[in-house]
């Protein structure tokens, strides 16, 4: 795929699971724990193939990116965890700049993951990429009409607007994109034209998808892959998606990555399992990572998923994501200063 420098949750759940073909640990197991704010299910699939060629099991404790930083920041040395996997950059570099998360030297991911994806003294690297971007009902709304995230601020989509709301990573996320591309000024007037929009917010972008499918909802923003999902269930879904600010610094990038925690007892066998992730064969069929879920690898040789070619080329802005974490909190004032909710 062609692009330009482009490509080319909820509570916390403590209790462990154990993937793949696994019986009870014994002082001779080979295991990697994993704090791992992906869904179970199609995770699960995927680490069992890891077990199956390595004979490493791996056991995942599961929550939203905030609750696990919560319970790594409270483990502290004795975190039992050697994997911290989340769905956000900014909530990567902050458990990095707390020293959550180790420097690990992996010619392997650092031949593999580009720069951009990855921190600069080898803490965290990127997985997946998503873009979250504009969508519609394309009987409705015209696609010259939703450019860009400030064209939701115009009066005439109130009452047509949905957004997930202020408390989820991916609000906060692309807040700090537009802080870091606007200005905090100029990033708060587009929020509060928002929350002028009188928007439903509604906590699942599935949901928002089927919102607007069912037409209570004209436009939205959503992450690129729950429009790719819908369209291999469904090809002829009517929701359309628009990529932003194609005429500035591009669309908003999040990535789905991990790092190696600074306790980690298995800290060889958690590289293992990064370098497996970063490098694997993909079924452009399978939910899991990297690449599945109708993501974009982080890995530029690895195959996006067929129904991505729906969606064309586009920019994309990396220089934002280095920007996320120092800038959570101010997105996060932000947002409640417009009365985002």
């Amino acid at each position: 795929m062609k692009m330009q420098k482009v490509i080319a949750y909820g509570a916390l759940i403590t209790a462990m699971l154990v993937v793949g073909n696994a019986h009870p640990a014994s002082a001779q197991t080979r295991v990697v724990n994993v704090y791992s704010a992906r869904h179970y299910g199609a995770l699960e699939k995927v680490f069992a193939e890891f077990t199956r060629e390595t004979g490493i099991q791996v056991r995942l404790s599961s929550g939203s990116s905030q609750a696990l930083l919560e319970r790594l920041r409270a483990d502290g040395k004795q975190t039992p965890a050697d994997v911290f996997l989340v769905i956000d950059a900014g909530t990567l570099q902050i458990a990095a700049q707390e020293g959550l998360l180790q420097p690990i030297r992996s010619q392997v991911l650092e031949t593999v993951i580009p720069a951009e994806l990855r921190d600069p003294q080898g803490r965290w690297f990127a997985l997946t990429q998503r873009m979250r971007t504009i969508v519609y009902n394309p009987r409705r709304v015209k696609p010259e009409e939703v450019q860009d995230y400030a064209d939701l601020a115009n009066p005439k989509w109130r009452g047509r607007l949905c957004l997930r709301p202020a408390t989820h990573i991916y609000t906060i996320a692309l807040t700090s994109y537009l802080i870091a591309n606007r200005g905090e000024r100029e990033a708060e007037r587009i929020v509060r034209g928002w929350v002028a929009n009188r928007p439903q917010y509604i906590d699942s972008d599935s949901r928002i998808l089927e919102t607007i499918a069912a037409g209570k909802c004209d436009v939205a923003i959503t992450n690129h892959y729950y429009l790719g999902n819908q369209l291999r269930r469904d090809p002829n879904f009517p929701v359309a998606l628009a990529w932003a600010n194609q005429k500035g610094s591009g669309v908003q990038v999040n990535v789905t990555g991990a790092g190696v925690t600074a306790g980690a007892l298995n800290r060889d066998d958690a590289v293992k399992l990064l370098e497996w992730l970063a490098t694997r064969g993909q079924d452009p069929g399978d939910a899991g990572l990297p690449g599945g879920n109708s993501e974009y690898p982080a890995n530029p040789s690895q195959r996006p998923p067929a129904i991505l070619e729906r969606f064309g080329t586009f920019k994309a802005d990396y220089a934002a994501i280095a920007r996320y974490g120092e800038l959570q909190a101010q997105s996060i004032k932000l947002l409640e200063r417009a009365r985002y909710r």
